[in-house]
């Protein structure tokens, strides 16, 4: 990992570099967090380093358990398809629910949001993208006239149920098919071919399992 930068927050910069590394690779589920290592390795102290595996905690990429040393999270197969089945029954309804809601700022505001993922894969900037997908769910729910389907999406969608797309390091080779099946989506949607859009994120939802 590389050592951290003075200017911004400590704490912040400790979770971004740990963050990514997860994402990369170099540090893999199990993997233990020892404090003085880690801190000595990015060169600052525990305090801002404890700072940092909280947020990484909250966001379930961390298990932090008293006495002992953090240690990065796992997750299973079989619960990340059962989340995924949940959100492509969730999703897919969503769509029905917002059909008569689609208007052209809307899906140019969608537009817009594609073109900043394309970005982060051009710069290889896989924690970007990752926000941004986590951001392209939320504005299809936030167009739902059911305002109670559009929060259990928002809660399947929560960065603790998506730490498995981070965990299983498929971010690097996962990209450019997300952005593609998210543009697929898009475009039925600017056509008001609500029909079309539901089978395309059906497919997106089953396809990130299987990249997993």
């Amino acid at each position: 990992m590389k050592k951290i930068a003075r200017g911004e927050s400590l704490g912040v910069q400790a979770y971004s570099i740990i963050k990514q590394a997860i994402i990369s690779g170099d540090l893999s589920p199990g993997d233990w967090l020892h404090e003085e290592k880690v801190a000595t390795n990015l060169g600052i102290s525990r305090t801002p380093l404890r700072e940092a595996l909280q947020l990484l905690s909250t966001e379930g990429l961390v298990i932090l358990e008293k006495g002992k040393p953090a240690i990065v999270a796992s997750f299973t197969y079989e619960e990340a398809l059962e989340l995924l089945e949940v959100r492509s029954i969730l999703e897919t309804s969503n769509l029905d629910m917002l059909a008569s809601n689609i208007d052209a700022e809307w899906i140019n505001q969608l537009e817009n949001h594609i073109r900043l993922q394309e970005a982060t894969m051009e710069n290889q900037d896989y924690q970007a993208f990752n926000d941004l997908d986590h951001e392209f769910h939320l504005l299809l729910a936030d167009k739902s006239r059911n305002k109670t389907l559009a929060n259990l999406i928002v809660q399947l969608n929560s960065q603790v149920s998506r730490a498995f797309i981070i965990l299983s390091k498929t971010l690097p080779f996962s990209v450019q098919g997300a952005i593609e099946e998210h543009t697929s989506i898009v475009n039925a949607l600017k056509n008001k071919d609500i029909q079309t859009a539901k089978v395309r994120m059906e497919n997106h939802l089953k396809n990130v399992g299987k990249r997993i």
